[in-house]
């Protein structure tokens, strides 16, 4: 059978290729064909032998035949997979009421200011939405509104979203999903694109005024840098921390804002804070939250300064009917109780710890490992033909994802390349589940690394 392999599918790090459809079990392959008739365009499913949960707990997948999966990718169920505190808060809202933010609703004022507690003082404004990309697409009109420019800067290979404002700036999306002309890529904080004699700081810098200039010299004034707090798409670089300031002052000389995309660094997911931002020690104008908010229920959020927003408030009308509403805001809450009272980012720290310790005994002495990346419970193992031309190899990285799936353990790929490993588990990852996963990994690295 030829490939029927798109361009979309090959922008899309461990893809699931349907030529390869007829090798599938049987009621797998009915199952996939059926969705094919009836889901609409763009759909995609990861690895060679795609899989069917029916259920989870933890950071544990169950399949239609009662296998036991470990989930290390899936940020999504940011407490676990069916956490019982979240379910039951859900269910028992789902059994009173569910209305939106146009009736005065106590649970949401209380968990606004719960939520902004957990940020500094001067971002002091929530406005909620239902995904990521909604919160980032009203982040950037806020942004507009504010400076009156259109310009943005973002990186190589970031991913922002999916409506069309916000794919115009998120270029992973590939070459079937245009950028607009108003939209400027600069690198990834990645040490070794530095130049000897200049620091990271320098670089980032330099590279932010070169975008200015080029945007002013287009006739377009800068509105906003928009940065993911870990550079997830872009390959996750987490470390060395320290170079933000200058480039916000860029921003800031140039009449633009920064916003802090945190839908996938934030709520504790990297460590040593809630937010990606704070390691930076740099204070945005704007943040946006998503997945992992209401662990699996739809709620995102936009968390502003006041004096960018308030302006916005008082000209334009924003209303959501979902957004807001009462089994999010539940879900949302319970998600806040959790990290409490599990002291979830304690957790986060310890198990990352040894998650990445394991994972750089194992991958040391390869020739096929560029470097382990990464903080918290989010690690980028990146796979390169060798480590002198650091050439990026995508069937290796693909091979090893495929084959961890195969022994039942679950991660992907992200960069340009696709050829990064991304390991990016449920919160509730324990210090068991990370034993599972090196010995796994290790199993698979003495064959493919």
């Amino acid at each position: 059978m030829p490939s029927t392999r798109s361009r979309a599918t090959d922008s899309f790090p461990n893809g699931f290729d349907p030529a390869a459809l007829e090798k599938l079990p049987g009621h797998l392959r009915e199952t996939i064909q059926r969705r094919t008739e009836v889901l609409g365009p763009g759909y995609m499913l990861m690895y060679k032998e795609p899989v069917e949960f029916v259920s989870g707990h933890g950071a544990h997948l169950v399949d239609r035949d009662g296998n036991d999966y470990l989930d290390a990718y899936n940020n999504v169920p940011c407490v676990g997979h069916a956490h019982p505190h979240v379910v039951k808060a859900v269910s028992c809202q789902l059994a009173a009421v569910n209305t939106n933010t146009r009736y005065a609703q106590q649970p949401l004022v209380d968990y606004a200011e719960r939520l902004l507690a957990t940020f500094p003082d001067e971002l002091s404004k929530l406005s909620l939405a239902c995904s990521g990309s909604e919160a980032n697409d009203l982040a950037m009109r806020v942004a507009r509104f504010h400076t009156g420019g259109e310009g943005i800067i973002v990186t190589r290979w970031a991913y922002h979203g999916i409506t069309r404002e916000v794919s115009s700036f998120s270029p992973s999306l590939g070459k079937g999903s245009p950028l607009g002309p108003n939209v400027r890529l600069i690198d990834p904080p990645d040490p070794r694109l530095v130049a000897p004699g200049s620091t990271l700081a320098d670089h980032m810098r330099h590279q932010v005024r070169g975008a200015i200039d080029d945007l002013e010299r287009h006739g377009y004034r800068l509105a906003a840098l928009v940065t993911d707090s870990a550079y997830s798409s872009d390959g996750i670089f987490t470390d060395p921390v320290g170079y933000m300031t200058g480039v916000v002052e860029e921003v800031h000389a140039a009449g633009g804002v920064y916003i802090a995309d945190e839908v996938q660094a934030g709520f504790a997911r990297l460590g040593d804070s809630m937010w990606g931002f704070r390691r930076q020690g740099v204070l945005p104008d704007i943040v946006t939250l998503g997945k992992p908010m209401g662990n699996g229920v739809p709620l995102s959020g936009v968390v502003f300064r006041p004096e960018v927003s308030d302006e916005f408030g008082r000209n334009v009308r924003y209303f959501n009917t979902f957004a807001g509403s009462s089994i999010p805001v539940a879900a949302g809450a319970a998600v806040l109780d959790v990290l409490e009272e599990e002291d979830v980012q304690q957790r986060v720290l310890e198990n990352g710890k040894a998650l990445r310790a394991g994972l750089e005994a194992i991958t040391q002495q390869s020739p096929y490992v560029a470097e382990v990346r990464g903080t918290g419970l989010y690690y980028a193992v990146e796979i390169v033909q060798d480590r002198e031309s650091l050439e990026p190899d995508r069937t290796r990285a693909e091979d090893l994802i495929n084959d961890m799936r195969g022994r039942r353990v679950l991660i992907s790929a992200s960069g340009k390349g696709a050829n990064v490993l991304k390991i990016r588990p449920p919160l509730a990852f324990s210090e068991s589940d990370v034993t599972r996963f090196l010995e796994t990994f290790a199993e698979v690295a003495e064959v493919r690394l």
